[in-house]
């Protein structure tokens, strides 16, 4: 394992498989990529579930935005690359990205874990699609966090819009095809989605992702759903992801 400095986003060419009725038989590799800034309460958790995949012979990837606390301490031994990289989480995912060698690319939150069974769900769902989401399950067991993981699976779905909280993942020739991720200091997800869409519509896989609430229980259930809605509909209205930035 080696610590690498970032660069911007290149696309690596690499020949991408075609996909088939065969595919669901070929070796699969994903490259996980953690973007992470002082997260060491939680990425010991997320990493040790990890490993069977590794094992398994799948790539995880943590881009460190100069953490201040023992992230990159905690994470060397259960990664296969640690890098290095300013902050600004699509940033950190376009570092990532272009040192992945994945076939496939899954974006995921330091604080998010996978169903066990995700190879699998994302082996079938890239069969008929080049891009997709998970379901979202909240930690937090306030009965109103049912409510809130209903309505983002429901909304997503129905948009074809994923936030990074879904663990996004794409085939390497589609997420090249798109250049990555939009530099957004805000709202890169919803951009990215945009235009993953015009490649193929999404495939909303139901087994749940398993995320903190953490940013709900801190600031409030309900002060950060309205938050998040204003703030998306200023987005959808033109508003510029910097002011929108900091209001967040």
């Amino acid at each position: 394992m080696k610590s690498r400095s970032s660069r911007p986003y290149i696309p690596r060419k690499i020949r991408q498989p075609q996909l088939s009725s065969h595919y669901l038989d070929r070796p699969y590799q994903l490259s996980i990529i953690i973007p992470a800034l002082n997260e060491s309460r939680v990425i010991v958790r997320t990493l040790m579930a990890l490993q069977p995949l590794r094992n398994g012979g799948h790539e995880v990837i943590l881009v460190d935005g100069g953490s201040e606390d023992d992230t990159v301490a905690l994470s060397e031994s259960l990664v296969d690359q640690v890098v290095t990289s300013s902050p600004g989480r699509a940033h950190q995912m376009n570092t990532g990205a272009r040192h992945a060698w994945g076939e496939t690319l899954l974006f995921l939150h330091a604080d998010t874990l996978l169903p066990t069974d995700v190879i699998s769900q994302i082996s079938q769902a890239l069969a008929g699609h080049e891009w997709g989401r998970f379901n979202v399950r909240l930690s937090g067991r306030n009965p109103m966090f049912r409510l809130i993981e209903h309505m983002m699976n429901l909304r997503s779905c129905l948009s074809g819009i994923a936030t990074g909280d879904q663990a996004v993942f794409v085939t390497r020739s589609a997420y090249d095809r798109v250049g990555g991720y939009a530099e957004l200091p805000l709202m890169e997800d919803i951009d990215f989605s945009r235009r993953m869409k015009k490649v193929s519509r999404p495939a909303c896989i139901r087994s749940p992702v398993f995320t903190s609430s953490r940013r709900w229980e801190e600031h409030g259930i309900f002060k950060t759903i309205l938050l998040m809605w204003r703030l998306r509909l200023a987005y959808y209205l033109g508003a510029d992801p910097q002011q929108l930035a900091k209001r967040y």
